[in-house]
């Protein structure tokens, strides 16, 4: 590994009490870090997928309207991963992980299903957290760029579409 400084989640997690859906990333890549939000990466289809899959427009770039459109949706965002060491954005160079505490967030709120972006998401989930939040989760394939290939297959929006049935 290039970096191998042990990192730490830089923001707070997106719900409130009205949230029905939990999804969670790995840990916030470069680009997110360093616009100051999730899901950061433009190329990242994370907002467009949402966005159509609630059949709404997508928010406006900057990240208070980004919150309120996860809000009004029910939509609570946060990482599996508190800190981590990570090597860019791939998640394959994870190392010395260690989960955030999620059984707050789903005594404050309304959350009926925690969904996991991407494999090593899940992965982790299920290995470090799932056992605090009594939760499995379920898996959502990844938006990021570099899963762009398979954005737009018919796997990729049955698996998406099914937060729908939890809000």
């Amino acid at each position: 590994m290039r970096n191998c400084k042990t990192l730490f989640h830089p923001f707070p997690p997106v719900f409130d009490a009205r949230s029905r859906v939990l999804i969670l990333g790995t840990f916030p890549s470069p680009r997110s870090r360093e616009t100051g939000f999730y899901y950061g990466h433009p190329q990242n289809a994370f907002w467009r997928t949402l966005a159509r899959v609630l059949d709404v427009p997508e928010p406006a770039p900057d990240a208070p309207a980004k919150t309120a459109f996860l809000l009004k949706n029910r939509v609570a965002v946060w990482d599996v991963l508190r800190s981590c060491e990570i090597d860019g954005a791939a998640d394959d160079s994870i190392r010395n992980p260690v989960p955030n505490e999620f059984r707050p967030i789903i005594e404050k709120s309304e959350i009926r299903a925690v969904f996991t972006t991407g494999k090593k998401a899940t992965e982790l989930w299920g290995s470090l957290a799932s056992h605090e939040s009594g939760m499995t989760a379920i898996y959502l394939p990844s938006t990021s760029p570099a899963n762009r290939g398979r954005h737009n297959t018919a796997e990729f929006w049955e698996r998406w579409s099914r937060l729908r049935r939890y809000l």
